[in-house]
């Protein structure tokens, strides 16, 4: 009889694993595009973005139908070229062409390459070598031009830095005290706050009180390899600046090493580890010097590494709901101001749209608003992608 009991417990097992399966099954399917292609042949320019758009509803859950085919070399990166077609119900699965070219980036290399190439967060700024002087006393220095530099400690000649500028301090901010936009969180040269407006980001996020330092932004602005080293009672290293493309250097400026890191783009849009802390999680800044960020615009974010936050990783962009001062019940003659906010209308947050990290930091990270179906300012709340 126990022998029975044991067979029928099992079988029960089985059979509810099997349900349960079924379920998941017919309810990712359920996430397809009803005008899905049956099968997709990738072109060079393509992003996964893209083609995860063109069978999902929502691209953030291309992991979960992706079915990597472990008989080919890099079996998750896609090139143009490939085929990309249903291979069951609920899966995606590729067929390899020539492979010739260089696979397909996750987003636009185009949007967002200047924040890969020219822009660092560090946690500190002040201990780095600076600028002390420019040749001829100038005020500025372009290619072509000496410029010393004091601290730079086991620089050796011939050694290739970059010339940075610190430009903004991103600080943590709750939803009480989010946003003010008055820049006073922008540097001079001496690495001083200012109140003035600094690139890229044309609106910060700057609380009242100093809250958590997430990170300080140094934004590249020119190049240069060392012609002498620091010796004596001189105390400077010399740089001679030889980046054509670079923009004029300043007293201040500081002085880092190059990085030769290439950066991967190869990543899949996916959803947050964990939800996002909703006091905190928030769009800090809008890049381009614009007041709002729309499609494949790039938006500094109050997340990163320690959040549990990487590349590929989606959010959604939400507007906080406001309350409003109901005048139909306290009569039209009563000013807002006369009205206890417990007496006031709280309304729904209201969707904004959807963006994914490309460029993740400890405390902080870089994305790129991918859809929306209206402006994101600084401020905005960060949800998790599949919110309502």
């Amino acid at each position: 009889m126990g022998i029975i009991l044991k067979r029928l417990s099992h079988r029960l097992k089985v059979i509810g694993a099997a349900a349960l399966l079924t379920v998941g099954t017919y309810a990712l399917a359920q996430e397809f595009r009803g005008d899905h292609p049956d099968t997709y042949t990738v072109k060079r320019g393509d992003t996964l973005w893209d083609i995860a758009g063109r069978f999902l509803k929502k691209p953030w859950l291309w992991p979960e139908v992706w079915q990597a085919n472990p008989q080919i070399a890099n079996p998750h990166l896609i090139y143009p070229g490939d085929v990309i077609s249903l291979a069951y119900l609920d899966r995606v699965g590729v067929k390899p062409g020539p492979r010739t070219e260089a696979p397909i980036n996750a987003i636009p290399l185009s949007a967002i390459e200047a924040y890969l190439r020219d822009v660092r967060v560090v946690d500190s700024f002040r201990e780095l070598p600076y600028v002390v002087a420019i040749e001829n006393d100038f005020s500025r220095g372009v290619t072509g031009h000496l410029v010393y530099v004091r601290n730079m400690q086991g620089a050796q000649v011939g050694q290739r830095y970059l010339v940075v500028r610190p430009t903004v301090r991103h600080v943590k901010a709750d939803r009480r005290e989010c946003c003010d936009l008055l820049g006073r969180n922008d540097y001079d040269f001496r690495g001083r706050r200012v109140a003035l407006f600094g690139l890229p980001w044309s609106e910060t996020a700057s609380p009242e009180a100093d809250g958590e330092v997430l990170g300080h932004e140094l934004m590249r602005v020119n190049a240069g390899s060392v012609t002498k080293i620091d010796q004596g009672r001189h105390r400077v290293t010399t740089l001679k600046l030889d980046d054509g493309n670079g923009f004029e250097v300043r007293a201040g400026d500081r002085i880092i090493p190059v990085d030769a890191r290439q950066y991967d783009l190869q990543f899949f849009p996916h959803p947050p580890k964990s939800e996002p802390d909703p006091q905190y999680a928030r769009v800090l800044s809008v890049a381009s010097s614009l007041t709002t960020g729309g499609p494949y615009d790039v938006v500094a974010l109050a997340v990163g590494a320690r959040d549990g936050v990487d590349n590929g990783t989606v959010f959604s962009i939400w507007r906080q709901g406001t309350k409003e001062f109901d005048r139909v019940e306290m009569g039209r003659y009563r000013g807002p101001e006369s009205v206890a906010p417990r007496h006031r209308v709280e309304l729904p947050d209201e969707y904004a749209g959807h963006v994914m990290v490309f460029r993740t930091f400890d405390r902080m990270s870089y994305g790129l608003v991918m859809q929306s179906t209206k402006p994101s300012r600084v401020g905005y709340l960060l949800k998790h992608p599949d919110a309502k």
